[in-house]
């Protein structure tokens, strides 16, 4: 037996000990002999003796024909290498081995050092082992030496590029390999010699840390070792043939036995026996020297590879593989956490249950390991779980036994996955377990009919689907089966019996429930058939039919029409009164072939199906009913097939009946002076729905219904008493209505006065919405929310593009009050809590499903509104009141938001980040006026805002050039915003808003730089001097945003800021910085100034600002060089005060008089200033630590918020952006100045800082690559 008992990953060989494999030492030959010990692996290359020469001559000879030194030698001249040779792939690998095999047979040494220069290279190694290094180093110097020689400035190599070419490369070096072994089997492999310096050379390589080393070596020792498996399965069969040959030789009588035939086979069978235990030997020191460490790597690759073979090896010598010792790899490494690693389990797996004789000796594994691979079904990967799928299908065709009730169940939900491999896999999975199995008395019922086999599985899939209490997922059923009982579900005729045929005595007849469920699996199976794509959610769109599934699709129609043309109006009479079997059975009419009727002399049963449609329109008032019948109608009024004339009688009779009856109750129902009862009420909403659910799919222009349905709404509006289903179901036949119209208008051939007609009734019918906006019933209000939303779409200015400029007359331009009351109706209907909202389906707010259909709706109506204000229906800053939500509603509305800003920023930048800043301040009004003017800037509330302004922030992206006009003027409104209301303390203390501009500072990390001096001025317009000497914390947020905008003077530094106020929960692990000279440059130039900036900075003249006066400059004072102060020096401003002059030229006339008042207030400012500057140095300092606190407090507030938020990912991504956009020149004093973590670039590294971080010492630890509970516990 191959594999011995172990412990844990280390082996006990049956052979002596100089034939184990355990380190490089034991490929040496210490004393420079090579002479041969004994069998196995005991005598290895190691330094050879200064005189020894191999056979055939040494290195240095030149045959006429063979490879020398890496290079293929013909008649002495030099050409390719055999890795060019391999990877170019143009010759036949069997003629590559054989003349490598002549030259080993010429000049071994020199052969084998072209083969260890052929693995080297295949490495990616530009290196090279010379003849020299060969003879005189050992393996592990050899290694040592082409590690230095590899190239490090990419991590790429030969095995890990991509493209074709490099593909088949990998396929020629394993066919090189296996090819190699195949034909050195019989003499070279034996000599102790190759396969000893092969075998050392990858056991060293498969152990080195360069990643390129150890997967080239590790895929080359495994193939080699597939290879052998093969050898020695040939000599293992061998010798069972030489066996009994012997045997049946020594069993003749001694007349007729041939002593030296004995003989013969007693000496075939010993080398044989010897070989045997020499490729075992091999095979031993391949695993324990290479199969036991890498099959834990820490490369997901490797350990796939050592997967995948020892599936080839226990499939392909089960007699020596397929047992515990081996198993328990592949059972443990089923844990592993990369999907690719996982799924090499799961097919070699499939290999071994594949086959059945195999399946008993895996008992004892499948127990162990079989709740691991049930659970693998709901893997994160598809593959996986497809695979895992797959392998529990092979498992119960071995036996029945092994999977209990409760694994089938884990996997028969799975028919109903979104992922259609996985569906078809579990339906694979179903079919085999519930319909496989016929027993004996079912040999000899028919093949169709009630009685049929058929009837029976179609029972037992009926069954199936109503225990799964997935009911309205029939399509999804039918589908996972299709591939594996498509035969089954296509025998309708068994299905119409089942439902038609009344069942024998003694049979059990299905019940009401078992019928709807069969009509519904019969319409999805019909679907199936003649669409021949998934269902929708399942697939990613229509394929390409080949001609023989044409002709399928062609052949099934054909005989669904024959079928059904007769069995459905007598499907349609039996359940005429069954809402949900005849909403399904009406839908089968759409996949007939219409011209069938006509050829197959079919046209009385079109008459059967005319008159119970019309029954059935008649008997029921079901929406879903009513639109089924519609739509039918609309199919078989088709004017390009025969019957169109029949059918468009019948719908014509139909019509008229409907709409005189409407008309008859409406004058009834009308009537002055008479109080109309609840029946008449009723019949007036029944024929009111079958109308509109016609007008749907049929233009009915002709009966004129626009007067009597505005005459209904009108009533309503005025009396106030009609019940809301019929005001509903009134607008939504007018606005029916008025779309044919406009259909009708639309071509240019259209009559003036349609026109006309068509822009009053339109015009009227949106105010009588509006007006049913204040209505006190919900249902009615969103009715007439959804129409006027989609009415003003229609009419908007876009009705004229596509060369419909006629049409210009029918704009519809809503004016300020209907922007109003839809703004309010969002704000009212919306953006509510889930327990606020009373109106569900069913009234029992409690039930999941009706809270989920609510927030659909509820979506609905804001995407709708949503899409006015993307379209340019609305003003853009209506928007503002619906962005201000984002946070709080993230997780109900959030995607329908953002995608809003996204698409009103690709309209209008500025406009959009106007709208921006309108919401924020909304919030902080909202804010003010709940807590007042004293609030708590680290309270939830004002973090929120703050946090809401780093996600708008954040949505602006990278790019600073396209948004620098939007991102000015956001910051100009806040400006301006800041300072607009006084003190409410009055003169000397800060303006009302001014914590707004705490709220600011998020934005400037978007600024460029010479617009954070932009704005830095305009600023400083609204400042006082006082304002800039406080330093109480009242005036912090004022502090902080001039920070963001002057730290450094003329640099980005905006990142640190936000790093100690609001980004606090996405800092990233401290690393060390890049030089300056790596980072990213802003394209404009410090000098170079927008040529906006003197056009808003400029805008409000008017605008009375006072002068801002600058603190004198200290000559005598000495500045600190910026990497020695501390955060709170650095955010010291530094102020210089102008020439008097310059004063006179900067301020206009009417100032002058005022100036020279204030020319005196500068003098004895800066007297005081300059005598009070020691006292007030330490309170300074005090104040600037009060503030540092203060940001350290708003970063706790923001990570609590953070937390609690549940934002996507895809927000936090783009924070690295702040840091990305930093100057060059201060980005590294900022590292080393500040005593705090500020957040670092996490880039993706390049794949040679990725190869050193995966090659650490531990590189093989399972705990990095399995779940703890593999390491834990035992095999068995």
């Amino acid at each position: 037996m191959l594999a011995e008992q172990e412990l844990h990953t280390e082996f006990q060989f049956p052979q002596e000990t100089d034939s184990q494999l355990s380190s490089d030492a034991d490929f040496e030959d210490l004393d420079g002999r090579n002479a041969k010990t004994g069998r196995g692996l005991a005598a290895k290359r190691g330094k050879k003796a200064v005189g020894e020469k191999a056979r055939g001559g040494g290195a240095g000879k030149l045959p006429d024909t063979g490879w020398v030194n890496g290079h293929h030698q013909e008649n002495g001249m030099d050409h390719v290498t055999l890795f060019e040779v391999v990877k170019v792939g143009r010759s036949a690998t069997q003629s590559v081995v054989d003349d490598w095999i002549e030259s080993y047979k010429q000049d071994r040494d020199s052969a084998l050092l072209d083969l260890i220069n052929f693995f080297i290279q295949c490495s990616g190694c530009k290196g090279a082992v010379s003849g020299e290094m060969f003879r005189h180093m050992q393996n592990s110097e050899i290694i040592r030496k082409m590690t230095e020689e590899f190239d490090e400035d990419s991590g790429d190599y030969p095995l890990t590029l991509s493209g074709p070419h490099w593909k088949r490369f990998r396929i020629n070096f394993c066919d090189f390999i296996t090819v190699l072994v195949r034909q050195c089997q019989y003499s070279i492999i034996y000599d102790e010699y190759m396969m000893d310096t092969v075998i050392s050379l990858l056991t060293g390589l498969s152990d080195s840390q360069v990643r390129a080393f150890r997967h080239t070596s590790t895929l080359a020792a495994m193939k080699l070792m597939t290879a052998l498996v093969n050898v020695a399965l040939n000599l293992s069969i061998n010798m069972d043939n030489t066996q009994r040959q012997y045997e049946a030789e020594r069993n003749k009588v001694i007349a007729k036995r041939a002593n030296d035939r004995l003989e013969l086979l007693l000496q075939k069978r010993k080398e044989l026996q010897e070989n045997q235990d020499e490729i075992e030997n091999m095979m031993n020191a391949i695993f324990k020297g290479v199969f036991v460490h890498r099959y834990r790597d820490a490369i997901a690759e490797i350990r796939a590879i050592c997967i995948e073979e020892i599936g080839m090896w226990m499939k392909l010598y089960s007699d020596a593989f397929l047992n515990d010792s081996y198993l328990k790899y592949v059972g443990w490494t089923m844990h592993d956490k990369q999907g690719e690693v996982r799924l090499k389990c799961l097919t070699a797996l499939q290999g071994l249950f594949y086959n059945r004789e195999l399946g008993s000796r895996l008992e004892l594994f499948t127990s162990r390991f079989k709740d691991r691979i049930v659970s693998m079904t709901l893997d994160k990967e598809y593959d996986v779980a497809v695979q895992a799928i797959k392998l529990l299908t092979l498992v119960l065709q071995s036996s029945d036994e092994v999977l209990t009730a409760e694994d089938c169940e884990s996997v028969y939900h799975l028919v109903y996955s979104a992922h259609r491999p996985i569906a078809v896999s579990a339906g694979e999975f179903l079919f085999r377990k519930l319909f496989s199995h016929r027993s004996s008395d079912e040999e000899g019922l028919p093949r169709r009919g009630r009685q049929s086999l058929n009837g029976s599985l179609i029972k037992t899939t009926v069954f199936f689907f109503l225990e799964s209490e997935l009911h309205d997922h029939g399509a999804y059923l039918v589908d996972s089966l299709w591939e594996c009982a498509s035969e089954l579900l296509k025998d309708w005729e068994t299905m119409i019996s089942l439902l038609l045929d009344e069942p024998i005595p003694g049979e059990e007849a299905l019940t009401d429930r078992q019928e709807t469920a069969l009509v519904e699996i019969m319409l999805c199976a019909i679907r199936q058939a003649c669409e021949c794509h998934p269902p929708v959610g399942r697939g990613t769109g229509k394929r390409v039919m080949t001609a023989k599934e044409k002709k399928t699709q062609l052949d099934d129609r054909t005989r669904i029409t024959e079928m059904f043309s007769v069995a459905l109006p007598l499907l349609l009479a039996k359940y005429c009164v069954d809402i949900d079997k005849v909403t399904n059975l009406l839908q089968i009419p759409k996949y007939f072939d219409l011209d069938i009727y006509t050829t197959g002399r079919l046209e009385k049963h079109l008459d059967a199906l005319l008159r119970q449609i019309w029954e059935v329109v008649d008997k029921h008032t079901d929406t879903e009913v009513l639109e089924a019948s519609s739509t039918t109608y609309h199919y078989l009024c088709n004017e390009e097939f025969t019957i169109y004339n029949r059918v468009n009688i019948a719908r014509s009779q139909l019509l008229d009946e409907m709409v005189d009856k409407f008309n008859r109750l409406l004058e009834d129902f009308l009537r002055e002076g008479e109080e109309p009862d609840e029946d008449d009420a009723y019949q007036v909403l029944a024929t009111l729905k079958k109308i509109s659910a016609f007008h749907n799919a049929h233009d009915l222009s002709k009966w004129d219904l626009f007067t009597s349905n505005y005459r209904l709404l009108n009533t309503g509006l005025q009396n106030g008493d009609m019940p809301e289903q019929i005001v509903v179901y009134a607008m939504q036949c007018t606005h029916y209505i008025i779309l044919w119209h406009l259909a009708k208008v639309s071509d240019e051939t259209s009559v003036k006065g349609d026109m006309v007609t068509l822009r009053k009734q339109m015009r009227a019918f949106c105010l009588m919405c509006q007006r049913y906006l204040n209505s006190i019933n919900t249902a009615v209000k969103e009715q007439a929310f959804t129409i006027l939303c989609d009415l003003l779409m229609i009419f908007s200015h876009q009705i004229m593009s596509s060369g419909r400029e006629h049409l210009e007359s029918l704009v519809y331009v809503p004016d300020s009050s209907l922007q109003a009351e839809l703004l309010n109706f969002i704000l009212d209907h919306v953006f509510i809590d889930q327990d606020d909202d009373s109106n569900s389906t069913d009234g029992q707010q409690d039930d999941e499903a009706s809270k989920i259909e609510a927030l659909h709706k509820r979506r609905n109506l804001l995407a709708a509104y949503c899409k006015l204000i993307i379209y340019n229906i609305v003003e853009m800053n209506t928007g503002a009141d619906i962005f201000k939500q984002y946070m709080r509603y993230y997780n109900d509305y959030g995607d329908i938001i953002k995608e809003t800003m996204s698409k009103t920023r690709q309209i209008d930048k500025v406009q959009c980040a106007k709208t921006l800043v309108i919401s924020l301040q909304k919030l902080f009004n909202e804010m003010l006026s709940e807590f007042g003017f004293s609030f708590d800037r680290s309270s939830s509330a004002f973090c929120g805002i703050k946090e809401l302004a780093r996600r708008f922030s954040l949505t602006f992206g990278l790019d600073q050039v396209k948004t620098r006009e939007a991102i000015a003027m956001l910051h100009k409104d806040g400006i301006e915003f800041a300072f607009k209301e006084p003190s409410p303390q009055g003169e000397g203390g800060p303006p009302l808003y001014l914590a707004f501009l705490d709220i600011l500072s998020e934005f400037s990390s978007k600024l460029i730089r010479q617009d954070k001096k932009t704005v830095h001025m305009y600023l400083e317009r609204f400042m006082t001097f006082q304002m800039a000497l406080q330093r109480e914390d009242c005036w912090l947020p004022l502090i902080a945003y001039r920070n963001s905008l002057q730290a450094g003077g003329d640099d980005d530094t905006m990142s640190v800021i936000s790093g100690i106020s609001s980004r606090g929960s996405s800092v990233r692990s401290k690393k060390s910085k890049p030089p300056a000279a790596t980072k990213r440059k802003l394209p404009e130039e410090e000098n170079s100034c927008s040529s906006s900036e003197a056009v808003w900075l400029n805008r409000e003249q008017s605008v009375p600002t006072p002068v801002m006066m600058h603190s004198p400059h200290l000559t005598s004072t000495v500045l600190r060089d910026p990497k020695q102060m501390r955060p709170e020096d650095s955010f010291t401003p530094t102020f210089t005060i102008p020439a008097q002059q310059h004063l006179h030229q900067a301020l206009p006339p009417q100032q002058l008089p005022h100036l020279q008042h204030q020319a005196a207030i500068d003098y004895n400012t800066q007297v005081t200033w300059m005598l009070t500057q020691r006292q007030q140095a330490e309170a300074r300092q005090h104040q600037e630590r009060v503030s540092m606190h203060y940001a350290k407090m708003r970063n706790h507030m923001q990570q609590t918020i953070r937390r609690g938020a549940g934002l996507m990912e895809e927000d936090e991504e783009p924070i690295v952006e702040d840091v990305m956009m930093s100057s060059e020149d201060r980005l590294e004093d900022i590292s080393e100045g500040m005593d705090f973590n500020t957040m670092d670039i996490d880039l993706p590294a390049s794949k040679n800082r990725r190869e050193r971080t995966e090659l650490k010492t531990d590189y093989f630890d399972p705990s990095s690559i399995m779940d703890d509970s593999v390491l834990n516990v035992s095999m068995f």
